[in-house]
């Protein structure tokens, strides 16, 4: 791909790395199919410049797929893949000016901390002491400098996401791809690498497109989240806004832990929709008419949570760590307060502001 052919992927390539706002991807209407199953359908989004855009869903929901198109390792079915304002359906993945980080780290054993950090560079062609230098300060950014003579078997699980990290950084990306690069780290180090992360975003003011299952990492990392099911996108917000205004059931019943509660039709109001009603926002009131049956007490320290039977629905109810508890077999009064409900279309299940 040399610049004496004059091929126009290589001019791009240059395009996209140093444009003002590059750093921005619009995905038009993609749909992913994979022999006759619909992996990814008519997913519009835009990411924008510095974003940390998440791309949240459970397993299978074609959050990976997508992240693939992105980075190019997969093509799309249907619909087109921007960055800039560059359309890059027909450049290859190392012109696309994308840093792909995976679960796995995808580290060379035989090669030290350095040469792993080093690689994206040497196969640049870049200077020896260029690369050396990039290594270090990209080592350095994420507290490996200690370990930069090491080889991958002699760190742990967390170390060694932060030397693929690194390798992603030193290539000084337009984007970087990150496909559940946490899971495999303990809950404690799942911590700490988060915070990392999100310092590093702010550090290197590059975009981030970030996929997880993992809700507590969308919620605490992402600047925006996109919230995918079966192939669908069902809804992009901040943060709060998809905890506080679900476009949908699904997206009420996955963000939040534990979920949002949804009531049939006609069990607590007569507007001809689900209702939905936040944990936090349920009060118990031993004077209330409504009844339920406790069933299960968890004492958290923080907080307790509540899950108790209101008829044939289960009902959870989440009390401040310092509010007296019931007990379980106990039957509890419930308040549910108007300010607080969610109305849901029982058809579409899709959110209906009155």
């Amino acid at each position: 791909m040399s610049r004496a052919h004059g091929r126009p992927e290589t001019r791009t390539r240059v395009a996209i790395a140093y444009c003002g706002d590059v750093a921005k991807v619009r995905l038009d209407s993609i749909t992913k199919i994979f022999d006759s199953v619909v992996a990814v359908e008519d997913v519009s989004l835009d990411v924008g410049d510095h974003d940390f855009m998440i791309l949240l869903g459970p397993s299978g929901c074609g959050k990976s797929t997508l992240l693939r198109i992105i980075a190019g390792l997969e093509e799309p079915t249907e619909g087109d893949v921007y960055i800039g304002d560059v359309k890059v359906n027909e450049i290859e993945p190392k012109l696309r000016d994308v840093a792909m980080v995976f679960q796995s780290y995808a580290l060379y054993p035989h090669k030290t901390v350095r040469a792993n950090i080093e690689f994206p560079l040497k196969v640049r062609g870049a200077p020896k002491a260029e690369r050396a230098a990039e290594a270090a300060k990209a080592a350095e950014s994420l507290g490996l400098t200690e370990y930069l003579d090491r080889k991958p078997g002699q760190l742990s699980g967390g170390q060694r996401q932060r030397v693929a990290l690194a390798r992603a950084i030193v290539r000084r990306p337009a984007v970087f791809c990150m496909d559940e690069p946490l899971s495999n780290l303990d809950a404690k180090l799942r911590s700490e690498t988060r915070a990392e992360l999100v310092a590093l975003h702010r550090r290197l003011a590059s975009t981030f497109i970030y996929v997880t299952h993992d809700q507590v990492e969308a919620m605490t990392m992402g600047t925006r989240v996109a919230v995918m099911s079966r192939g669908e996108l069902q809804q992009v917000g901040t943060p709060q806004d998809v905890y506080s205004k679900p476009a949908t059931v699904f997206v009420a019943e996955f963000i939040g832990t534990p979920p949002m509660n949804i009531f049939p039709v006609g069990m607590l109001d007569e507007s001809g929709y689900l209702v939905g009603i936040r944990p936090e926002h349920v009060l118990v009131d031993s004077a209330s008419p409504v009844r339920a049956h406790v069933d299960v007490v968890e004492h958290l320290g923080h907080e307790t949570l509540i899950n108790c039977r209101l008829g044939d629905t289960r009902v959870m109810v989440r009390l401040g760590g310092d509010e007296v508890a019931p007990c379980v077999g106990d039957d509890i009064g419930l308040i549910t307060p108007v300010n607080h409900r969610h109305h849901f279309d029982a058809t579409t299940q899709r959110r209906v502001d009155e």
